[in-house]
């Protein structure tokens, strides 16, 4: 198994265990309102901060399987060594998003809130662990991007 192999399933397993942690504590916060009368003070934060990961996450992920939804009308059209070039190209705008919005920008982000100190109201988490995920996923889009461009 390579090394892609692998880090698509080690992200789909914590993709999937992010779900399921989801699903877990939606189903306790309704038990806890409708059921006892007295809300959980932590699972509306939680579930929050856990769409954030499973959203920025999938988003690697789904990268990293090519299935973004895309516009390929024009590409389509183009003879084989064309279509190769504007893949490539297409992969080096994606990169250089990736490193400059969220591995740079996502980078700083995290710095800031972890120099501020700064923690979430009711589970008293530091945010900068929460914004971790925007840098990591953008690491991760820039490795298949590249591995993208080395293999077409």
């Amino acid at each position: 198994m390579g090394l892609r192999a692998k880090i698509d399933k080690i992200l789909a397993n914590i993709l999937i265990c992010i779900m399921a942690l989801m699903v877990i504590n939606v189903l306790w916060q309704v038990f806890s309102r409708y059921l006892m009368g007295s809300p959980s003070s932590f699972t509306d934060e939680l579930a929050r901060y856990l769409m954030i990961w499973v959203g920025i996450l999938g988003a690697a992920y789904v990268s990293g399987k090519k299935g973004h939804v895309a516009i390929d009308v024009f590409l389509r059209k183009l003879s084989p060594v064309p279509q190769k070039r504007l893949r490539l190209f297409i992969d080096l705008l994606i990169s250089l998003f990736s490193l400059t919005a969220l591995v740079i920008g996502g980078g700083r982000l995290v710095y800031i809130t972890y120099v501020l100190e700064q923690y979430s109201p009711a589970m008293q988490l530091p945010l900068a662990v929460v914004y971790a995920v925007i840098p990591v996923s953008g690491v991760l889009i820039i490795y298949y991007k590249i591995y993208d461009m080395i293999n077409n």
